[in-house]
C-alpha cells in the first residue's frame, strides 16, 4: 500500500495550452524529482525536454480540439467539412451560382413563293446548347429551344425585290434565355468492378453535368440521391400551339444513375454498387410490369402490386466497370459571369434544326445559319462569389427542416411556383382544404396567362403536368383536386377635385398612370380588394384636393370573362373593401380601357 502511494502522481487534466502544461511538468519535476532535476534555467537540457514535452502536448490538443469541431456543423470551420455536413442533413451544394437572362435572336429567311411571308421550310428552330459570348469575354449557354416559328415573334419584311417590290428575305426576331458558363467534356477510363464507385474529375467550378455516357453508349442519369430510381423527363408536347406548353413530364425508370457530390471547386461522381445483370427493367415506368411474386412456392394464387419497385435492383444503380466514360458539363467562370446591355453580340457554335432538311437547298440553309445575329437589350447578371459558410449552414438547417416534401399550403404553393415554365405556366394558385370532403382532401385552384400576360384557365396539359410534379413531393394520405379558379373582370371608376391652379387634365393623367401602375400585376387567387387602398394612393398625387367618388364595378362583354360575380353583395358593410372567395380572382384586364376618371 506504502508502495503505491510512493509512486502515484497527482496529474492535472486540465493543462491544454504550451504555458499551462510546461508549468505543469516543473511542478511534477520540483515535487517528485527534487534531487534528480535542480536546474530550471532557460539554457539547461532539462528545459529544453520540459519545452518539447509541452510542445507536443500543445499541438495534440490542438488537433483535438480542431477535430472535435469540425466534427460538427455548427462549430465547423473548414468550408468543405461544413459542405460534408450539409450534405447530410440533404442540402446540395451547387457551388457558384450562375447569372441568368434573356436574348434576343435575329435571322433572315427566305420568302415563300408569293413574297407574302417567310417561307416556312427555311424557318428554323435554334437548339438549346447553342453558345454565345459578350465583348467582355464572357459566355452564354441557350438553355431553351428557341422555334423562329413561333407565332408571336416578329417579322418584318427585309429585303424586298427592286424590280416588283415583293419582298424576298424576311427577318425574325425571337427570345431566348441563356445561363452562363461553356460547355467542357472530359473521358475518364473505368477499371473493373468497384462497388460505390467514386470519380473525380478534372474540371473546376461545374455548375451541371449535362450528360454521362460510357462506350457502350449507356446514359447514366443524375438523381438527388442514389435510392432514387425514377426521374422525370421533358417530352415535346405535340399540341403546343393550341396549348402552349412545350414540353410534357413522363416519368422514366433510370437503373444507370449517379449523385453529383461537390467540395469547393471540385466535384465527384458517386456510383451505387449494382451490376448490368440485375437490370430487368424497361425505360418508362410500367406498373403492370412490376408485381410482387410469392417467393419459395411454385405456383401463385395471388400478386400484389409494390409501387415503390419500380426496377428489380436494391443496390442503388449499376456501376459502370470496363469502359470510358464521356462526360459533358458546364463550368462557370470565377471572374466573371455578367454582361452589360447591349454586349453579348457573338455567336460561338450555333445548332440549327429545319422542319424537313430534305425538302431545302444546302445553300439557302447556309444562307440562313450565317445570318444569326444575337443581341442582349437587358443585362444579364449573377454572383461570382460561393455561398458563405454561415449561409451554407442556414440553408442546411432549413432544408432539414423542410425534408423536400409538401406539408403545409406554402409548401404546396412553393412547389407550384417552381414547377419549369416549359411544362406550363402557373400565375397563381390557392390550396383550400374542402371542407366538405371526409378525406381531407385539398382543393388546388390555378390560373393561368396567354402570351400577352393576360389570365386564362389552365388547360388540361398544364394539369397534368402539375399533377407529376407535385407527385413526387406531397404527403402520401392528401388527395389533390386541381381545379379551375374563376376570373372575375373589374373596372375602376373615380371622380376627384383638383387643385385651382393646377391644369386639371394633367392631374387627371398623372392619377391614371398611378393607379395603372399600381394594378400592373396580377391578384392573387382569393384576394381581396380594397377601395379604401384607391382613396389613400390618389389622395396622394400631387395635384389632387379630394377623391370624390369611387366606383368598382364588374366588367362584361367580348373578351371578358363570362362568370357573374354581385360585387355590391361581396362589399363589406363599412364600403371599404370586395370580399373575393378562395376560387376567385380579379383581373383588371386592360388597364388603359378599364380604369377611367374624371376631375372637377
Amino acid at each position: 500500500m506504502a508502495k503505491d502511494k510512493k509512486y502515484r502522481r497527482m496529474i492535472n487534466y486540465t493543462g491544454r495550452d504550451f504555458q499551462t502544461i510546461k508549468k505543469d511538468l516543473e511542478e511534477m519535476a520540483r515535487r517528485y524529482y527534487p534531487d534528480t532535476y535542480k536546474d530550471f534555467s532557460e539554457a539547461s537540457f532539462g528545459s529544453l525536454m520540459v519545452d518539447s514535452v509541452a510542445y507536443i502536448g500543445d499541438m495534440l490538443s490542438f488537433y483535438l480540439d480542431y477535430n472535435v469541431n469540425e466534427s460538427f456543423m455548427d462549430t465547423a470551420t473548414e468550408y468543405n467539412n461544413i459542405v460534408r455536413h450539409a450534405r447530410q442533413s440533404g442540402y446540395q451544394f451547387m457551388g457558384r451560382t450562375s447569372a441568368q437572362g434573356v436574348v434576343i435572336f435575329y435571322i433572315l429567311v427566305p420568302a415563300s413563293s408569293t413574297g407574302l411571308g417567310p417561307n416556312s421550310t427555311y424557318i428554323p428552330t435554334l437548339k438549346r446548347g447553342t453558345q454565345v459570348k459578350s465583348e467582355g469575354g464572357s459566355s452564354f449557354i441557350l438553355t431553351e429551344n428557341v422555334d423562329f416559328n413561333h407565332p408571336r415573334n416578329e417579322v418584318v419584311a427585309a429585303r424586298t425585290d427592286t424590280a416588283t417590290g415583293l419582298p424576298t428575305h424576311y427577318a425574325i426576331r425571337a427570345r431566348g434565355r441563356v445561363i452562363s458558363g461553356k460547355l467542357s467534356s472530359e473521358n475518364v477510363e473505368v477499371g473493373d468492378y468497384t462497388p460505390f464507385l467514386k470519380l473525380k474529375l478534372k474540371g473546376s467550378n461545374i455548375a451541371e453535368i449535362m450528360s454521362v455516357v460510357d462506350s457502350q453508349g449507356n446514359e447514366y442519369q443524375q438523381v438527388d440521391f442514389l435510392s432514387q430510381d425514377v426521374v422525370y423527363r421533358e417530352v415535346v408536347n405535340k399540341n403546343v400551339a393550341s396549348d402552349n406548353v412545350q414540353s410534357v413530364l413522363k416519368p422514366y425508370a433510370v437503373p444507370r444513375r449517379f449523385i453529383l457530390e461537390r467540395q469547393r471547386i471540385s466535384a465527384y461522381l458517386q456510383f451505387g454498387f449494382g451490376s448490368d445483370s440485375e437490370i430487368a427493367s424497361p425505360s418508362v415506368v410500367e406498373p403492370k410490369n412490376f408485381v410482387l411474386d410469392v417467393f419459395g412456392r411454385d405456383y401463385i394464387t395471388d400478386k400484389s402490386f409494390d409501387p415503390s419497385k419500380l426496377i428489380r435492383t436494391d443496390k442503388f444503380g449499376v456501376v459502370p466497370s470496363n469502359t470510358t466514360l464521356t462526360v459533358r458539363y458546364r463550368t462557370i467562370s470565377p471572374v466573371d459571369t455578367n454582361a452589360s446591355a447591349g454586349s453579348v453580340t457573338s455567336i460561338t457554335n450555333a445548332v440549327f434544326q429545319f422542319p424537313n432538311t430534305s425538302a431545302t437547298s444546302r445553300s439557302q440553309r447556309s444562307e440562313v445559319t450565317t445570318s444569326l445575329e444575337v443581341f442582349n437589350d437587358e443585362p444579364i447578371t449573377g454572383d461570382v462569389s460561393f455561398p458563405g459558410k454561415s449561409e451554407i449552414k442556414r440553408l442546411a438547417n432549413d432544408h432539414f427542416a423542410a425534408q423536400n416534401r409538401a406539408v403545409t399550403k406554402a409548401d404546396y404553393e412553393a412547389l407550384v411556383y417552381a414547377m419549369d415554365p416549359k411544362f406550363g405556366t402557373v400565375k397563381r394558385c390557392n390550396i383550400v382544404r374542402d371542407a366538405n370532403s371526409l378525406k381531407r382532401n385539398l382543393n388546388m385552384y390555378v390560373i393561368s396567362q396567354d402570351e400577352s400576360e393576360k389570365l386564362v384557365v389552365a388547360n388540361d396539359t398544364i394539369k397534368k403536368n402539375l399533377k407529376t410534379w407535385l407527385n413526387k413531393y406531397r404527403m402520401i394520405n392528401d388527395t389533390l383536386d386541381i381545379l379551375d379558379a374563376y376570373i372575375i373582370n373589374i373596372e375602376i371608376d373615380f371622380s376627384f377635385v383638383a387643385v385651382a391652379d393646377k391644369n386639371k387634365y394633367e392631374v387627371l393623367e398623372l392619377c391614371l398612370q398611378t393607379l395603372r401602375s399600381k394594378y400592373n400585376s396580377h391578384f392573387y387567387i382569393g384576394e381581396p380588394f380594397y377601395i379604401s387602398d384607391i382613396y389613400r394612393t390618389l389622395n396622394k398625387v400631387e395635384g389632387v384636393v379630394d377623391v370624390l367618388r369611387v366606383r368598382v364595378k364588374q366588367k362584361k362583354g367580348t373578351n371578358y370573362s363570362t362568370t357573374n360575380f354581385d360585387i355590391p353583395e361581396n362589399t363589406s358593410a363599412c364600403g371599404t373593401y370586395i370580399k373575393v372567395p378562395e376560387n376567385v380572382i380579379l383581373e383588371i384586364k386592360y388597364l388603359a380601357n378599364d380604369i377611367r376618371g374624371s376631375v372637377k
